[in-house]
């Protein structure tokens, strides 16, 4: 595989940064996760709107523009012929030195990498078990409009719900209010609207959630951004997750018990699958 470091493609065996990279030892830096769909990556303006805000709270420079950033992504996908595909772009505060003040920080280090697509099979749709994590998200966090590296509470809350022989894990925030899960958004269905918790309760704002939300005005579905509980979506008609890599995730189960099937979020699906090809396609 060819990665992109610091302007230069290269093996991906061949990329390396310094032991003293502030991404490797704080977690110090940002990164965007986004769907490649016959060759172009979906949706990617909304991405680095988003890279860019959070580079600028963080006082991290970005070393290109966003329209070079996207020449760069076009020309990775095009050397690794890998037209469906998963692209992470990650920037960090670049090399420093010990401790936890920027001051005398290196040039940033940024890099696009392409992962494959996680396996789906379309005599058995992709269905997810939820359980809820012990772990909770601070409900003002000014850091959760951002997508940081420092994402060790995530990966916690994933082990924890794969030990449980679950497939995702459902954050609360510290209010006990429903936050979002380990990797994705949360939307359920209530009285035929299709709502998702509000932003700003240490809620990341997805942009496959954006998309949604797009979604349902253009098909007139009528939607709610709200405050709940976790015994609330018990009542739900329905449940899923949204994530760049992977689009809407139906949920099967909740902490252990089943959820029905929505013919609603049978149609988000299917609209977002025909949203993805149709912008890929005129690209």
């Amino acid at each position: 595989m060819v990665v992109f470091l610091n302007g230069k493609f290269m093996p991906e065996a061949d990329a390396v940064v310094p032991l003293n990279d502030r991404g490797f030892l704080l977690g110090d830096g940002l990164f965007e996760t986004l769907r490649v769909a016959n060759g172009k990556p979906f949706r990617f303006a909304q991405h680095l709107e988003r890279l860019t805000r959070g580079a600028e709270f963080l006082k991290i420079k970005l070393p290109y523009p966003p329209r070079e950033l996207q020449k760069f992504a076009e020309q990775l996908i095009a050397q690794n012929e890998l037209p469906e595909a998963v692209l992470r772009v990650t920037l960090t505060r670049g090399a420093g030195a010990r401790g936890y003040s920027p001051k005398n920080s290196g040039a940033p280090t940024l890099a696009l990498t392409l992962h494959p697509v996680p396996p789906q099979s379309a005599d058995e749709p992709l269905q997810w078990s939820l359980v809820t994590a012990s772990l909770r998200i601070p409900a003002g966090d000014v850091l959760a409009g951002f997508k940081t590296t420092s994402k060790v509470l995530n990966v916690l809350a994933r082990a924890e719900a794969e030990d449980k022989g679950a497939d995702e894990a459902l954050l609360l925030n510290t209010n006990g209010e429903v936050a979002e899960t380990a990797g994705g958004n949360l939307f359920w269905i209530y009285h035929d609207q299709v709502c998702t918790v509000s932003t700003g309760r240490g809620v990341l704002p997805g942009i496959t959630r954006a998309v949604v939300l797009e979604i349902c005005q253009s098909l007139g579905f009528v939607t709610n951004k709200c405050i709940i509980k976790p015994s609330q979506l018990h009542k739900a008609a329905g449940l899923f997750v949204t994530q760049s890599a992977l689009g809407i995730i139906p949920i099967a189960t909740f902490d252990g018990s089943p959820v029905a099937p929505s013919p609603l979020v049978d149609q988000l699906a299917a609209a977002y699958h025909a949203l993805l090809m149709r912008e890929s396609a005129s690209y």
